[in-house]
């Protein structure tokens, strides 16, 4: 197999971070000797996060084994996983916040046996369900972990406890229609054909405050594993994590 150099758009700040807690978990657990320096390790996680590629590609890269090459990169995306903040910790910082803006996103995966509870109607393919809480400038703030892609938005946003957190913080909260019933400090465009004209207009600033979300989309989607994932779904909410760690410290 040939093999080229290339580059990944991410900060040498955030490959020392990571490093720095790859070289904290080798001490803990007490290893001795690898075959990658924990640098290395870092390098190879985050190519696979940002870039997507497979573990026979980045094995041949880094010149080793396959095997070795999944368990480098589980455990970096492990160890980043356990420092995501929790929805009442990440609330510490959203309280500050004007408001937020809550939209979901499908993450998409591969077909798998089980298709109806990943399968999501809406979008027309199987996945998994993420909701997202932005700033009103559309920055990425929290994720939560994933659900089957046939959850419905509300249901999620329930299930997580965002709805009650931000009523308990007293929080306004734009949104879409898929939210419509939510209830407290949730605000949704009004539905229907023949709305009167104040509806309208209404549904008009609504939508331009709430675009603005999509910008976190984008930053999801930006680490490229996010486009197709074909892990694990029991692994899915770990990968989520991670990325949303590796972009606040990017950021």
């Amino acid at each position: 197999m040939l093999v080229y150099p290339s580059s990944i758009d991410l900060s040498s700040r955030t490959l020392r971070y990571l490093a720095g807690h790859l070289t904290s978990r080798r001490q803990e657990i007490g290893t001795r000797w690898r075959r990658l320096a924990p640098g290395r390790q870092a390098l190879l996680a985050l190519a696979h996060l940002r870039c997507g590629d497979t573990y026979a590609q980045f094995a041949a890269g880094f010149g080793i084994g396959i095997a070795t090459a999944f368990r480098y990169i589980r455990e970096a995306v492990d160890v980043l996983a356990a420092l995501a903040p929790s929805l009442a910790e990440a609330m510490k910082t959203i309280r500050m916040k004007a408001f937020v803006i809550l939209d979901g996103t499908l993450l998409p995966i591969d077909r798998i046996a089980a298709e109806t509870p990943y399968y999501s109607g809406k979008h027309k393919r199987h996945g998994m369900n993420v909701q997202v809480l932005t700033d009103p400038f559309g920055h990425l703030l929290w994720a939560s972990p994933a659900l089957p892609g046939s959850t419905h938005d509300l249901t999620a946003a329930r299930h997580h406890g965002i709805t009650e957190a931000l009523a308990e913080a007293d929080l306004k909260c734009w949104a879409d229609k898929a939210y419509q019933g939510a209830g407290g400090p949730v605000r949704v465009p009004f539905r229907g054909r023949r709305l009167k004209r104040w509806k309208r207009r209404h549904n008009t600033t609504h939508a331009k405050i709430r675009c603005l979300g999509e910008r976190a989309m984008a930053t999801l989607k930006g680490w490229r594993l996010l486009r197709k994932l074909r892990c694990s779904t029991n692994r899915i909410t770990d990968v989520v994590k991670a990325v949303v760690v590796l972009h606040h410290v990017s950021t």
